[in-house]
């Protein structure tokens, strides 16, 4: 499957006219506070963040809390705090997956670059890339992974208080075998969506690590139930971590992270967000360093009428783990085909982020950020120190409304996951 780039053709011209050369009305601001932060409540280390917010309001952050280390693989659960205030304040953070059966045994499969890393012992457990889906009647539903082997699902009534007992659909993956023999699934990470028709839609990708043998691949699950039974859909394209938004039109639009040699978001277009995937394209804008972003959708102000797409992550082409930085929140007003609009939200090490909107329009951005004076001392920068959640507003980010062109980027060399 071919690629092509975005032909940025109308950067600058659509928006302008939107927001043009008067200064907006409503006075930009932007907040924000640690929600997270490592060797906090007994935790080595917290990573992988999501954020939601349900029908009545309520903002729901929820991450990944790794227990001893702070690798991929060992012993994790996750992890959630509420704000009824508008991501003011926020409530104790309380352990929402897995309270199921521990899975043995553990899952044998790592990348090769890995290998030599320390996963835990035989009897950890790691549970981990929490997916949330905010329904339009109240329901919030969960879906997760055990082991980038098992998936999960579980939901609260109760605007995200109390959630059920797991129930496991990892049935829904292994009916994928006969055409992609995965070693790992994984969903997410970040949030997923529920469309207009109700369909509810959680991205996932898979890989295998054998030599000869398929890379990652990037799809959906959906319920048209409201979470009773899961479906998986089409396989969009080659790449891993992704997110999606229903567009203006009732579309759905992936953004995946990706090793490809351009360095760019690589998107795909598809009717119902589960069949039809248009040929995947670079978002010439939105650089890739091969991490997790954040994406959603924004009804727009007076100053800035909508729908605005929002994305969020790394602004950088550096593929080193330990080179990410810069998170950055870009916006689109035409369906993502362009992003004229960019403005820098942390400076230095930054890594993975998740976007939600409030319903008073407030954005949130949920993040992983180095801080300049870390917990725990180390040898180089250190981009996941805590996990921040910032609040701004469109007229702080339409502050970044100039963007340059990007400079050519050296080829990729490796798309390893988290």
């Amino acid at each position: 499957m071919q690629t092509r780039l975005f032909l940025p053709l109308i950067l600058l011209l659509g928006p302008l006219a939107v927001y043009g050369a008067d200064a907006p009305a409503t006075p930009p601001f932007l907040e924000e506070q640690s929600l997270f932060v490592e060797q906090g409540d007994g935790i080595a280390l917290y990573r992988i963040p999501g954020i939601v917010v349900t029908a009545k309001g309520t903002a729901l952050a929820y991450c990944e809390a790794r227990k001893f280390t702070g690798g991929d693989r060992g012993e994790s659960e996750i992890y959630l705090r509420r704000s009824t205030d508008g991501g003011k304040t926020w409530e104790k953070p309380v352990q929402v997956a897995h309270h199921g059966p521990r899975v043995h045994p553990r899952n044998p499969h790592f990348p090769a670059s890995s290998m030599d890393k320390d996963h835990g012992g035989p009897d950890e457990q790691t549970v981990g890339n929490p997916v949330a889906i905010a329904g339009k009647d109240g329901i919030i539903h969960m879906v997760y992974c055990v082991e980038y082997m098992k998936a999960f699902y579980i939901r609260s009534e109760d605007d995200g208080l109390t959630w059920s007992k797991p129930v496991e659909i990892t049935e829904v993956f292994e009916k994928l075998r006969p055409k992609h023999d995965w070693q790992v699934i994984a969903t997410g990470p970040g949030h997923g969506i529920q469309l207009r028709s109700g369909r509810l839609l959680a991205p996932f990708w898979m890989n295998s690590y054998a030599p000869s043998s398929m890379r990652s691949h990037a799809s959906t699950i959906y319920s048209d139930d409201n979470g009773k039974t899961w479906q998986a859909g089409d396989v969009a394209l080659g790449a891993n971590e992704t997110i999606a938004v229903e567009l203006s039109d009732g579309r759905v639009m992936l953004s995946s992270r990706n090793g490809k040699k351009e360095r760019r978001r690589l998107m795909t277009f598809g009717p119902d967000g589960a069949t039809g995937w248009s040929e995947p394209v670079f978002a010439s804008e939105i650089l890739e360093p091969g991490c997790m972003a954040g994406l959603t959708s924004h009804p727009g102000t007076k100053e800035t009428p909508g729908p605005v797409l929002l994305h969020s992550n790394p602004h950088t082409t550096d593929l080193e783990k330990q080179a990410r930085e810069n998170v950055s929140v870009s916006a689109s007003f035409d369906d993502g085909q362009t992003w004229p609009v960019r403005r820098l939200l942390k400076p230095g090490p930054s890594a993975y982020s998740d976007l939600a909107v409030l319903p008073d329009g407030t954005i949130l951005c949920f993040y992983e950020s180095g801080d300049p004076i870390p917990v725990v001392k180390r040898k180089r920068e250190w981009a996941y120190s805590s996990l921040k959640v910032a609040r701004f507003n469109l007229s702080w980010l339409m502050d970044g409304r100039a963007t340059a062109k990007e400079t050519k980027s050296p080829p990729a060399t490796s798309e390893n996951n988290q």
